[in-house]
């Protein structure tokens, strides 16, 4: 239970009940907190973390975007995550690094403070009720009337709590439609992604994917990708229209909690193939992966000694 979870707090190791914060926090106020959310499996009888070196430089990078300065090196936000899973005594679960300012401010700016850095372990199943996803049965999504954040207003690549708003809406609106999922377009009405998750589509075989520029450097959708290359499936990162949604022979999301999630029907449009065979393909390659079954990918995981 979350009770029992120990958490990573400016380098103390600390109960879950001791993590508070003043409800006048610059980052609870304004959401200038920056984040990362990472998976984490049992290989070999150990954990092991999956991509850590990814997430952690694109923690780096969301600082620099936002002239934030963190108090810890990569290498030693990279030994505070496995620590802290160590601490936890659990094989597999969900991991959130949280990086915030604590202080209190009345202003939008945020004071000149270093970041506080919290790295919290969560084992879904057990503390939050569990994921609620399956391959087989997949999903549904509609096209959201909200489009994904533009460039030229925020940077888009920073995992900055303030620009989730705008999934969050979407995925309001699409429960509200019977839906489990919005797909959410640009401004410029092409299609970008999902609330929090990359979105693909697969047309005569080949895997489509929306170009990078108005859609998150997601770590899943760069690991499908090379996965894809890996396995031999033909892929293009493009610029894709609306009308894809209604012609596509797949699509599926993926995200840390679920590297392929197909979906079965978009708007009152039944996928033809859900899963089909691009999306089985990715689907076991990545399960083998995360395991530690693929010996090619071994270097994505970093495991917990």
């Amino acid at each position: 239970m979350l009770e029992d979870r120990k958490l990573f707090l400016n380098g103390d190791l600390i109960s879950w009940k001791e993590a508070q914060v003043h409800l006048m926090s610059h980052s609870f106020a304004r959401g200038s907190a920056i984040f990362e959310v990472l998976g984490f499996h049992e290989v070999d009888s150990r954990p092991a973390v999956f991509r850590l070196d990814q997430h952690i430089e694109r923690l780096l990078k969301s600082a620099q975007h936002l002239d934030m300065e963190l108090p810890y090196s990569g290498k030693e936000l990279h030994d505070a995550v496995l620590e802290t899973v160590k601490q936890n005594s659990v094989m597999q679960g969900m991991i959130k690094i949280i990086c915030y300012y604590s202080r209190i401010v009345f202003e939008v700016l945020p004071p000149k403070d270093k970041l506080d850095v919290a790295i919290f372990v969560v084992v879904p199943s057990e503390d939050v009720g569990g994921i609620g996803f399956s391959f087989e049965q997949g999903t549904t999504a509609c096209v959201s009337k909200w489009r994904k954040l533009d460039p030229e207003t925020v940077p888009v690549e920073a995992k900055v709590a303030a620009n989730y708003l705008n999934g969050m809406v979407a995925r309001q609106e699409a429960k509200k439609g019977g839906f489990e999922y919005p797909i959410m377009l640009d401004t410029q009405g092409f299609i970008a992604e999902g609330p929090t998750e990359s979105l693909f589509l697969v047309k005569d075989g080949k895997l489509l994917v929306p170009a990078l520029g108005t859609v998150l450097q997601s770590i899943s959708r760069k690991s499908i990708l090379e996965v894809a290359a890996y396995t031999g499936i033909e892929f293009s990162e493009q610029r894709l229209a609306a009308d894809l949604l209604y012609e596509a022979d797949e699509m599926f999301f993926s995200a840390t909690a679920y590297k392929v999630l197909p979906v079965r029907k978009v708007e009152d449009r039944e996928v033809p193939s859900a899963p089909g065979p691009v999306s089985r393909k990715l689907y076991e390659v990545m399960n083998d992966i995360i395991t530690g079954k693929n010996d090619h990918f071994k270097e994505w995981l970093f495991a917990v000694k």
